[in-house]
Order: C-alpha cells, then sequence, then structure tokens
C-alpha cells in the first residue's frame, strides 16, 4: 500500500481508534478501570485525547478521499447528510439533558427522565444512526472503516459503564435499568406513546 497523507491518517486514526477501544471492552469485561474514569483522572484524559485523534483523522480521511466508493450523488449526499446531521443534533440534545459532566464520564447525578425515560443510552443509540450517516456521507472505504470503529465504540461503552453505575446508584440503578432498555426496544415505544414512566416514584 502506498502511504499518502489518506493513508496516513488512516492509520493513526486507527490506532487511537483501537486504543480507546480495547480499553474500554477491557473494563466491560473487569480486567480494567479505564472506562468511566469518575474523576479527571489519567484515563479521563488519555479516553478523550484519543477521541479526539480519531475526530480529526476522520475529518481529514472524509475530505481527502471523498466518495471514493463512488456512490450515486446526489442521494448518497442528502441521505447521509439527513442522517448525520439530525442524528448527531440528537446526540448532542441527548448530552445536554444528561448533563455535561456525566457525559465525560465523570460523577454526578443518575437522570432517569427526559430522554432516559426512553433509553438508558439515547446519546450512543443517535450517535450509531449519526455515525452510519456519515459513512455514507463521505462514500469512502477509509472513513467507513473508521466509522466502523466508532459504531463498536457505542456498542460496548454501555457495558464498561453498567457496574461503575451499579456501585455508583445501587439499587436505583437496577430498578431503572429493569424499566428501560440499554438501547431502544418495546418499553422505549410505550414510553414514548404514554406508557409506564421509567421516573422512580417518589
Amino acid at each position: 500500500m502506498e502511504w499518502t497523507a489518506t493513508t496516513a491518517l488512516f492509520a493513526v486514526g486507527t490506532v487511537a481508534g483501537l486504543g480507546n477501544l480495547v480499553g474500554i471492552v477491557a473494563s466491560a469485561l473487569g480486567w480494567a478501570e479505564y472506562w468511566p474514569p469518575g474523576e479527571r483522572t489519567w484515563n479521563y484524559y488519555a479516553h478523550w485525547t484519543l477521541s479526539q485523534v480519531v475526530n480529526v483523522a476522520l475529518v481529514g480521511v472524509a475530505y481527502l478521499d471523498w466518495n471514493a466508493l463512488g456512490l450515486p450523488q446526489p442521494a448518497a449526499l442528502a441521505v447521509g447528510g439527513v442522517l448525520f446531521a439530525v442524528w448527531y443534533g440528537a446526540a448532542l440534545v441527548a448530552g445536554l439533558d444528561l448533563g455535561v459532566e456525566e457525559t465525560k464520564g465523570l460523577t454526578g447525578e443518575l437522570r432517569t427522565d427526559g430522554w432516559y425515560r426512553y433509553s438508558r443510552n439515547p446519546q450512543y443509540v443517535c450517535y450509531v444512526v449519526a455515525t452510519v450517516g456519515f459513512a455514507v456521507l463521505a462514500g469512502s472505504a477509509l472513513a467507513a472503516g473508521l466509522c466502523a470503529i466508532y459504531l463498536a465504540w457505542w456498542v460496548a461503552l454501555p457495558f464498561a459503564e453498567e457496574p461503575w453505575l451499579r456501585d455508583q446508584y445501587g439499587e436505583a440503578y437496577d430498578r431503572y435499568a429493569d424499566r428501560v432498555p440499554r438501547f431502544v426496544g418495546l418499553r422505549s415505544l410505550s414510553a414514548a406513546t404514554g406508557g409506564r414512566s421509567s421516573v422512580d416514584p417518589k
């Protein structure tokens, strides 16, 4: 493979992305305490530094390798753009609903209302769709490869977070998890259409 700016960015993004993924999976398996950090310790800075490296690499690869797959235009541009913009915006709103500190993996309050009535991880659900949208928008196999790492993050992160959340919030989190699905499901639809609320009774 000939090394170009595009392949170099892809390689850097892949290494950073897989580094974060290994830490997340190790945390989910109980082998490490990488994520969530709870406080601003070395793992907090490591996670977010690697995340920003992947972000920059993905944007650079998408720009340099734009529509290398030759996807039909403007259809791919419209579909990918709408999916990315709408669902990325929704993820940001869900993050504000949770709180900035909690979104960063820091200790805060347990959130069970708002967007969190429908899913225990609405940000990740939105990011999954937004990531697929970005891959379609970019039309690049290399960008899609980096997006695949992101998708693995969004799926793995809840499994790393849940033991920590149980330690932090105890039975309150267990009751919440019993009512609200990890991602989405029939209970999400029930809550969205006026079914049983997931908010803890006072």
